[in-house]
This record gives structure tokens, sequence and C-alpha cells, in this order.
């Protein structure tokens, strides 16, 4: 499956049902310290959602769940299942992205095969409770030629904190796209507010990566 450019988190159906409106085809969801039964129904829940909207939903940090419902992957934080172990269990077919910080991260990530890599934090986000250390665009601009030079082809996405007002800057590195949470879910028209992001990512697509 094509990896989205632009990507939503969310920890809610009515969340994810509005910015599927708006265009979204992605939509990862995190809801964590929930019991396994809350987990399994909000998972179906925001399923029916992309279902109906034709989007791909992806579980954080539970491949079991995934497995369990159909869901199109999972992603995977630096604490949670390795992705070679997740691969063994998923099969072939489901996607599987993992989170990285440093450039050591992604080669690890690289070497395992995950589908996509989420590269970040951009800059200071709530949403994450154990923050790794800010990159902001030139750790960006660097890891990204790291990348280049190693000749590595896996997408690889910001996140944390990101704004619509940084989509171009954050391209030029050489993102494939970006994940947001609350740039949509907070946004006083969150249908409104993925439109502008997926225009501001479709506009840049020529951006060279070289």
């Amino acid at each position: 499956m094509q990896i989205s450019r632009l990507q939503f988190i969310t920890a809610s159906a009515s969340a994810a049902e509005l910015a599927c409106r708006g265009g979204v085809r992605w939509v990862q969801l995190r809801a964590k310290n929930l019991p396994a039964a809350a987990w399994r129904q909000l998972a179906l829940d925001v399923q029916a959602v992309c279902r109906h909207h034709g989007a791909a939903l992806i579980i954080n940090d539970n491949p079991a769940l995934a497995l369990e419902i159909g869901a199109a992957g999972v992603h995977l934080g630096q604490q949670d299942m390795p992705p070679a172990e997740a691969r063994a269990l998923l099969g072939p077919n489901f996607i599987i992205g993992g989170t990285a910080n440093t450039f050591a991260d992604v080669e690890k990530l690289v070497a395992a095969g995950v589908d996509y890599i989420g590269l970040g934090p951009f800059r200071f986000t709530t949403t994450k409770e154990k923050l790794s250390p800010m990159l902001g665009l030139a750790g960006y601009a660097e890891l990204l030629a790291q990348c280049r030079a190693a000749g590595f082809a896996t997408p690889v996405v910001g996140i944390g904190g990101v704004a619509l007002a940084d989509v171009t800057a954050l391209l030029a590195t050489g993102l494939h796209g970006v994940a947001v949470a609350g740039a949509l879910s907070g946004a006083a028209n969150p249908t409104v507010a993925a439109r502008l992001f997926i225009h501001e990512l479709a506009g840049n697509h020529s951006i060279a990566r070289t």
C-alpha cells in the first residue's frame, strides 16, 4: 500500500470521522493505557470510519489487535515489539512503521524492513509522555541527507508538533510527508484543516529530493 503523505494520529472515532471527511486516508489509532476490551471496541469503531472513507487504519503498539481486526498495519515505538517479530506475526501484507529519533534508529528500522519511519519530534508536543530530543528543521535536513547518502529508500514522515505553516519547509528536507494529531483535532474545523494540509502537501509534490 502507498504510504500516505498525511497521517492522522488520534484516539477518537469522531475525530477520525471529521479528518476523513477532509480527505485523510491514513489514521493511526494511538490509545495507550486502555483496558483490552475498550481498546478493541475503539479500534473497531475507528475501523468502521476508515472503511467508510477508504482509509487505512494503523494500530499503535498492538500488533495482536491489528491482526485480530484486520487493520492495515501497526506503528511500533522504540519500546514496543521489534519490527521483525511483528512481521513474523502479521505476515507480508501488513504495513509496519517504526519510530526514530536518530540516524542509528533509522538504520535499525531500515535493516528490519519497516515500510515507513516516523522521525521526530519536530518540536515540543503534548501528545507524547516521554519525548525524545527535538530535531527542528536543521535536524531533519541532516538526518535526511544521511539517509540519501546511505541509499535508504524507506519513506520518512515528520512527526511532533507539526503545523500547517511547517509543511513546505519540512518537505524541502526530503521528508515523504507528515503525521499530525493536534493540528487537526485541535482545529476549529478539523475537516477544513485536513483539506488545507492535503493541499499543502500536494502542492509540494514535485520538490526535489537531491
